[in-house]
């Protein structure tokens, strides 16, 4: 029986040992099993694990065993690693290794109208080519051995690699990092599925902008869906094939900054996906929200070198936020493991490779703990790609990749000696160099008192050769396993170096060298005590562990805390109440809980409450822009119905126009889409809630709008390109409204239809279609017009339009001829938003006037002044007044022009747009009557929170220059000490409205940047 039972157990070996692949071998080859074994080791086997003077044994590039007095087979090759450490070798979630080189197109990829509408793409495959789910980055592999020999030198034995070009991406691939073909390295077809909202290297026109990039990820996951119902009855198409495919992978999303981790964590909650987002190292702004999300998140490590402020000029270019990022940013990984959320650490990002150990010794000395540290390089990336029954830790059966080192993994002096990957060795530094390092009495002849020094890396150690423990000589030492060549000078005056030669004997060094005279003499190096560092001259001042605060929003005029919600009693002001009481005198105003809980006279503060004295002051409800295009990161589509996109989806909260315009008043704005197309994008109504997240400005529970436009924009009559997109004339626009309407009628009636059936079984319902959702809201009155216009005949033209389908335009915005048939405006129930006094910009406005605005108003037609502009939402109460000039309009209706008016036209007037009781706090106190030039606000206040005091704002300028002088100084610092610092980049502060957004034009969508960069934090001016 035991003779039985040995000879199945040699042939069971034998059957292992056989290793049968599908690539033939020219030649012979070695096919013996690998058997190692790595003895009185420290063993970290992940995180929380480690084992002192422990075994690990190996065969075939599998981990058979860890633990103590293991026994092995004979035949293995055993390692003794006493003294020495082993670690999961470390993975790179993100990573393009391996992936072929994304070429950028050359030149422009057209603008409004121009370039390429349809995709030229060959195949089945999707409509856009910023939509590729068929990529498959296991297909593409190719094994590169600089770059992996590049990688494994910092310890990385596996990376999860893909092709970052795109909307939809496509599928990652595990990847080992060794040197072997694609088949052997290939260790995960599958790994991963990737976002983002950068189309790349598409040369398709659309989209143009954040929002259609993120329309149209929304639009591919709806149409995936209906493709799986059985919409592909009808159709082929590989591409949602694949998309549907990869649902069940890891779903990594690349955001650029910290808004987009909300903005792309909104997308996915949308389709019940819990992305993992892959950031840039700034989460610790809005870590609060982000941790709320329970995403995880991929850092990077790729801090930002300090600026070079040296010169004034280029020191004003320098934003408060880009100091402040560059002082914090080593702090991000720290934050986001003391709060608790979930992360993976990648190399993407690092110029150098080689700077990834750096880069992370500095985000442990700023916080970041090292277990943290080393379970994000190891078992949280393996979780992640669901890969941790092969990599992550060193445990039975998984696959044996691990790293030996000298000691701490992040200790400064650690060496990484090998790297094994799969199984396979590769060395990184010689184990078995001697430690020479340490203090040695120095005879040379007969001359002593002389020290040599060795200290720094055991595999690249410092020499230095000192008389009197003090006095250091040039010392030039080469060294060769255990031989030395030493040249120095022992004197100043010898005219030549003493050449010393010798070799590593015990703990002391000896031979024979030629002094500067040519005698030859004996020399040894007797060994003292442990190394001493030889210490650097400190040029720089000494060093400060001040570090400033996290701002809400992160910028100029941001607060460490966000502005509470208060109980205020503003007492005997003059109140413009906007009803029928009129403007009144000496009276007080209650805001609690938000809202406007009484108005009256001589009222009694509730316990708590702070009373303000509005003595000699007016008080006023808040100023509404009912046209604005402010913190938004895009503005405008490309396609001539874009009703798909949402300005919701780019709200920018840190934009500084926000905080510019409550110091003017303003307290709420509808952010529209550009007048570029027909059929523009879904507003966005807002709140100026200064320091909260994009999706807390939005005016909860509001009516939806969209933005229409008429005229010479969307017929693109000033572009200096060359256009292909319809409509090139007026008459074409109409027809484009035509088209969309009916289309979308067409739509609704196959929704109803299939809703109506009673048995739907076999039956594939249309096609969700969120450009045709938009418009069919607008046929059932919940979504409702801002039409941009200037031109009669167009204005007329709209209104058939409209009411040739059922419904009524809500508001003709510019509105510049509206005085020419104001009649049928009213009877049409249209309202009108105006400009004071705009005309002589382009040929459209040849015939406006500034009576319009009353003369609307005088007709019965809801008139509103609007801004249109960044600038002149700041002083939309001196627009009003205009109004009394021109024309004669009393000085509450010229009020109510910028506040009840607007609001009433947004549908938001039983919330907003007077001081009446149960309506919103939202309250200005200004100095003066609000329509003189001389007022100005002191106090904006929305929601019955403070976030504009003119007191506050003067402490806040002179704490934003001693913020920027203490890091000017910091990085000045930096430079005196020698380290790299950067540029800083001309900065461009463009102001945008409809009408100029056409002449700037669009850049390409790289990431998602905006198409015009509205951002400065020198917010002096008000």
């Amino acid at each position: 029986m035991k003779k039985i039972l040995l000879s199945f157990f040699i042939l069971l070996i034998n059957i292992q040992a056989f290793s049968q692949v599908t690539f033939p071998r020219n030649g012979v080859y070695d096919e013996r099993p690998g058997q190692y074994a790595f003895k009185n080791a420290t063993i970290v086997v992940d995180a929380q694990t480690v084992l002192e003077n422990a075994m690990i044994y190996i065969k075939n590039g599998v981990i058979e065993s860890v633990g103590k007095d293991l026994k092995v087979p004979n035949g293995t090759v055993v390692y003794d690693l006493k003294g020495k450490r082993i670690y999961p070798g470390l993975i790179d979630i993100y990573s393009d290794y391996g992936m072929p080189e994304i070429v950028r197109p050359q030149g422009g990829r057209g603008g409004f109208g121009g370039g390429q509408l349809e995709s030229s793409k060959k195949g089945a495959y999707d409509w856009n080519q910023a939509v590729k789910p068929e990529v498959d980055a296991a297909k593409e592999f190719k094994a590169n051995a600089q770059k992996a020999e590049e990688m494994r030198k910092i310890g990385f034995g596996a990376a999860g690699v893909h092709i970052a070009d795109g909307i939809v991406r496509g599928t990652g691939a595990l990847v080992a990092l060794g040197d072997g073909k694609e088949h052997e390295l290939l260790m995960k077809e599958k790994s991963s599925a990737h976002y983002s909202l950068n189309k790349g290297t598409s040369t398709q026109t659309y989209p143009v902008s954040m929002m259609g990039s993120v329309a149209l990820l929304r639009q591919t996951y709806y149409d995936a869906e209906w493709y799986k119902k059985g919409g592909n009855k009808e159709e082929r198409n590989l591409s949602l094939e694949a998309f549907n495919e990869m649902q069940g992978l890891a779903q990594i999303y690349e955001a650029t900054d910290k808004l987009a981790v909300l903005r792309g964590d909104k997308i996915g909650k949308e389709f019940g996906v819990q992305y993992i987002f892959k950031g840039i190292g700034d989460e610790y702004q809005r870590l609060d929200e982000i941790k709320a999300l329970g995403s995880s998140l991929i850092l990077p490590l790729n801090f930002p070198t300090a600026y070079d402020v040296e010169d004034p000029f280029d020191a004003s270019q320098v934003s408060l936020t880009e100091m402040k990022h560059w002082e914090m940013a080593p702090y991000n990984a720290g934050y986001v493991a003391k709060a608790g959320i979930n992360f993976a650490l990648t190399t993407n990002g690092l110029r150098n490779k080689a700077d990834f150990w750096t880069s992370l010794r500095k985000a442990i000395e700023n916080g970041l703990p090292e277990n943290k540290a080393l379970e994000a390089l190891t078992s949280a990336p393996a979780k992640l790609l669901k890969v941790d029954n092969m990599l992550g830790s060193l445990k039975k059966g998984m696959v044996a990749n691990f790293i030996i080192t000298s000691d701490n993994l992040f200790s400064k002096d650690n060496v990484i000696y090998e790297n094994w990957i799969q199984g396979k060795r590769y060395i990184i530094s010689d184990m078995n160099v001697t430690d020479v390092r340490g203090v040695y009495d120095l005879t040379v002849g007969d001359k002593t008192g002389l020290k040599l020094n060795i200290s720094g890396k055991i595999d690249k150690p410092e020499y230095q050769v000192l008389a009197n423990d003090t006095v250091k000589i040039a010392t030039k030492v080469t060294r060769l396993s255990d031989l030395f060549t030493i040249t120095t000078k022992l004197e100043r005056r010898d005219p030549n170096d003493t050449r010393l030669s010798g070799y590593y004997d015990g703990k002391n060094i000896k031979g024979e060298g030629v002094l500067p005279d040519g005698r030859q003499v004996k020399w040894s190096a007797i060994y003292k005590e442990a190394a001493k560092e030889t210490a650097k001259k400190d040029t720089t001042k000494p060093k400060t562990t001040e570090i400033g605060k996290v701002l809400f929003p992160f910028t100029a005029y941001g607060s460490e805390t966000k502005p509470q919600q208060e109980t205020l009693l503003i007492k005997n002001a003059t109140v413009w109440t906007n009803e029928k009481e009129g403007i009144v005198q000496n009276t007080d105003v209650l805001l609690q809980n938000g809202k406007i809980a009484q108005v009256g006279k001589n009222l009694s503060a509730p316990a708590g409450a702070k009373t303000i004295d509005g003595t000699g002051k007016h008080l006023t409800n808040g100023i509404f822009d009912e046209h604005s295009h402010i913190a938004l990161f895009s503005i405008n589509e490309v396609q001539s119905v874009s009703a798909e996109v949402r300005q919701e989806d780019v709200v920018n909260s840190e934009d500084i126009n926000i905080y510019r315009q409550l110091a003017g008043g303003v307290t709420s704005s509808q952010l529209l889409h550009g007048s570029a197309d027909c059929i523009g994008g879904q507003s966005a109504l807002i709140k100026l809630k200064w320091g909260e997240n994009p999706n807390n400005l939005l005016i909860k529970g509001a009516d939806g709008f969209i933005k229409f436009a008429l005229g010479e924009n969307v017929k693109q009559g000033n572009s200096a390109q060359q256009t292909t997109r319809f409509p090139a004339t007026r008459m074409g626009v109409e027809q484009i409204y035509m088209d969309a309407f009916q289309r979308a009628s067409e739509y609704e009636k196959a929704w109803k239809t299939y809703n109506g059936l009673s048995n739907k079984n076999g039956v594939t319902p249309p096609k969700k279609d969120l450009e045709l959702d938009a418009l069919v809201e607008i046929l059932n009155k919940k979504r409702f017009i801002t039409c941009h216009s200037y031109v009669q005949s167009e204005i007329n033209m709209m209104m058939k339009v409209a009411e040739a389908f059922n419904f009524n335009i809500n508001t003709f915005t510019h509105i510049l001829e509206g005085y020419k048939l104001a009649d049928k405006m009213k009877n049409h129930g249209v309202a009108a938003s105006t400009f004071s006094d705009w005309w002589a910009y382009k040929m459209e406005v040849k015939e406006a006037i500034p009576y319009n605005a009353a003369i609307l108003t005088k007709m019965g037609v809801n008139t509103a002044i609007n801004s249109d502009d960044a600038e002149m939402a700041r002083r939309l109460n001196q627009e009003a007044a205009k109004t009394v000039l021109y024309g004669g309009v009393s000085e509450e209706d010229a009020w109510k022009m910028v506040t009840l008016n607007p609001a009433k036209m947004l549908h938001l007037d039983n919330r907003l747009g007077s001081i009446k009781v149960g309506k919103d706090a939202d309250i200005v106190l200004w100095n003066n009557n609000p329509l003189s030039i001389y007022a100005r606000p002191e106090k904006t206040i929305v929601d019955g929170t403070v976030y504009f005091d003119v007191e506050k704002d003067e402490q806040m300028h002179q704490s934003v220059a001693k913020e920027r002088n203490r890091l000017m100084l910091k990085m000045l610092a930096e430079k005196s000490a020698g380290n790299p610092t950067q540029r800083p980049m001309p900065r461009r502060n463009l102001q945008i409205h409809c009408d100029t957004i056409m002449e700037m034009g669009v850049t390409e969508n790289r990431g998602e940047s905006s198409e015009i960069m509205m951002d400065s934090d020198h917010s002096d001016k008000k």
